[in-house]
């Protein structure tokens, strides 16, 4: 089931993967990542309590659309370079978020005042997700 090259099953497997992956990294290191936030887990309860009707499963909605274009992305990208394979995907998705994702958020955090484990924690979920997303994608192929 592909379409210009991309083989859309792999790129929703991929989406699937990295959102398994990023609920269990996230109820994992909750405590961590609320006091990287500089909250407590009571506040982070009031907070969605607080939120009704669609505000509760939007931030949920945009993570699968980001993932899937992530995914989508990842995808084009081994398929121009021509290495769509498992060790092919993994080096894609480690070079895009050395060169990317962990530059972008490093500066974010560092100008929002983020505390620099809150970088960690955030920035290798985000390296697991698109060496997963990467490997699942060149698991597949064209």
């Amino acid at each position: 089931m592909s379409f210009t090259g991309v083989n859309y099953v792999a790129i929703i497997i991929a989406t699937l993967a990295a959102f398994g992956l990023g609920a269990i990294w996230y109820t994992v290191l909750a405590k961590p990542w609320m006091h990287a936030l500089g909250k407590t887990e009571a506040e982070c309860k009031e907070q969605q309590r607080q939120k009704q009707g669609a505000a509760k499963v939007l931030p949920f909605i945009l993570c699968i659309v980001a993932l899937f274009v992530m995914a989508l992305m990842l995808a084009g990208l081994m398929g121009h370079l021509g290495d769509v394979t498992v060790r092919g995907g993994v080096v894609s998705g480690f070079f895009i978020w050395l060169g990317f994702v962990i530059t972008t958020m490093g500066v974010n955090h560092a100008f929002s005042g983020a505390k620099p484990m809150l970088t960690v924690i955030d920035g290798l979920h985000w390296l697991a997700v698109l060496l997963i997303q990467g490997a699942v994608i060149g698991a597949f192929g064209v």
